[in-house]
């Protein structure tokens, strides 16, 4: 009997944290909302995600895109359970870009700028733009052929924005961005137009059952 007293105490104390939790959860309707809980509870996996229709094609993906603004998915995996609330859901404008990076920071602004140089005379030479990105391009896109796929505003840097998105620019058009701040120089084709992609804000997080 003497024990019984102690295991209903942590039997209720664990329902009122598990109550308590999900209040908190079904309160969070903004992006703040979100990061405030994460400070606060600073859980297991916590952040915020942001999914693209065009990019993320997962089950869970299609899962969450399905739900409403403030819809929640659980999965239960072993002694854990994630947690995913749609805190936000937008259409956001993207444009498609190929682009050729040099990096600046494994030589000089001065010298990534020349190596840029030559390879534009290349492609005006009638050299194919996925052919140069392919040997020449630091990161990703030398494994796409240059293909940056569909990006919105923001997502890459302030000084790429500007040129690739406030300038106007033709279809399959090529320019400069020097991203000085970055020490990132690159030579960017736009492939494609305006296209408005589905995007959701997802909390996630995780925690033991």
């Amino acid at each position: 009997m003497k024990y019984c007293l102690p295991l209903l105490l942590f039997i209720s104390l664990y329902g009122f944290s598990q109550n308590s939790l999900e209040k908190n959860l079904d309160s969070i309707a903004s992006s703040e909302d979100a990061k405030t809980f994460l400070k606060a509870h600073k859980p297991e996996d916590g952040k915020l995600y942001t999914y693209n229709k065009e990019k993320h094609k997962t089950q869970l993906a299609n899962d969450l895109f399905r739900l409403s603004k403030g819809g929640k998915k659980v999965v239960k995996t072993g002694l854990k359970k994630t947690f995913y609330k749609v805190i936000n859901k937008d259409i956001v404008d993207h444009y498609k870009f190929s682009f050729i990076l040099i990096d600046g920071k494994t030589s000089s602004n001065r010298s990534a700028k020349i190596i840029r140089d030559k390879i534009l005379a290349e492609y005006n030479n009638g050299k194919k733009f996925s052919d140069l990105a392919k040997h020449h391009s630091s990161g990703n896109t030398a494994k796409t052929d240059g293909d940056a796929g569909w990006i919105k505003q923001g997502e890459i840097s302030e000084a790429f924005d500007k040129e690739a998105f406030i300038k106007t620019h033709t279809l399959n058009d090529v320019f400069k961005v020097d991203d000085v701040e970055n020490k990132k120089f690159y030579l960017v084709m736009r492939t494609a137009d305006k296209k408005p992609i589905e995007e959701i804000t997802v909390l996630r997080f995780t925690e033991e059952i």
